[in-house]
């Protein structure tokens, strides 16, 4: 539970970058090097999915000869279905008000690392000319952008994430991340991988976890990929504070004063409780749960997302 000095639903927190900037420089830098083949591609040719019909040109593959639209319409007509080689990836990044936190062993905050994970993921992804498509979860400044493909997409990408700040609090507010997930439900096309980057900690804070897993497992009809990367302080993660402490939370009105060494083992508890029913439901779906602290080098997390995605794809 992150210190906060203010109700967060009345305060925006620009970007604590710290030394995770400048954001298009170390994304480059993470991306190199790592694998790009993370997901498929859609082209057209022989697959499994009916992609549509266009006029027979000499040499096409007569096995695809559409002998129904030759009697129908006499016209030599050949079909054509989308192969599992090329993918749109979605980022879906989390920028509530308890994103903006930064202890004192994290190199940036939250939202810093979160949105340099998303920005070389989508390097990655272009690399391959898979397009990229951005959605929030709270945040103010906020710009959301459709899948696309190009040498200017990474541009707008990295300029969409740059431009946030940290903000909103959705402790309290049954419908926002059905809200803010419903462009992605809406856009994403079959065989999409979407990827969460959250704390998770905060998304439902009244009803546990289940709201905002409701909100997010239904995004895995229609074929698509559901990823989620849970990014903690190394402070969350482990509750490093000596002694009797105050904490406040960035998001709802819980404060805790307690002796960090008494409730340490129940906090993990109670953390390893909730990454473990995201674990759950995602794998159920076909899907995987990653963890990772923002004092993680971002290279090996963005090499265990591309592998991640690889593996759930076989």
């Amino acid at each position: 539970m992150p210190l906060a000095s203010d109700r967060a639903s009345l305060a925006t927190f620009p970007i604590d970058w710290g030394g995770l900037a400048p954001l298009r420089l170390k994304s480059r830098a993470v991306a190199e090097g790592v694998y790009a083949g993370m997901h498929r591609s859609i082209r057209k040719g022989a697959g499994v999915e009916f992609g549509g019909q266009r006029p027979y040109v000499p040499g096409d593959d007569l096995r695809f000869f559409d002998r129904r639209a030759l009697l129908r319409h006499d016209r030599l007509m050949v079909r054509e279905f989308e192969t599992e080689t090329d993918r749109a990836l979605w980022l879906c990044v989390d920028a509530t008000a308890s994103m903006s936190y930064r202890g004192q062993r994290a190199p940036g905050a939250k939202l810093a690392y979160a949105a340099l994970i998303a920005a070389a993921m989508a390097r990655v992804a272009l690399a391959t000319g898979d397009p990229v498509g951005l959605a929030w979860l709270g945040g103010a400044g906020t710009h959301g952008l459709p899948a696309m493909a190009g040498r200017e997409a990474f541009e707008r990408i990295v300029g969409a994430l740059e431009a946030t700040s940290a903000a909103q609090d959705w402790s309290g507010d049954a419908g926002a991340i059905e809200r803010a997930l419903a462009p992605v439900a809406k856009k994403a096309r079959r065989g999409a991988v979407v990827l969460l980057i959250s704390d998770l900690l905060d998304l439902a804070h009244e009803s546990g976890t289940d709201r905002a897993l409701s909100a997010f497992t239904p995004l895995s009809t229609g074929g698509r990929t559901l990823i989620a990367l849970q990014v903690l302080d190394p402070s969350e993660a482990e509750l490093d504070f000596e002694g009797n402490v105050r904490l406040r939370a960035l998001e709802g009105d819980a404060v805790v004063e307690a002796d960090a060494g008494a409730v340490r083992a129940q906090y993990k508890a109670r953390l390893a409780a909730l990454t473990e029913g995201w674990s759950r439901a995602l794998a159920s779906r076909g899907g995987r749960l990653l963890r990772a602290t923002s004092a993680d080098p971002p290279t090996d997390v963005v090499r265990s997302l591309v592998q991640a995605i690889a593996e759930v794809r076989r």
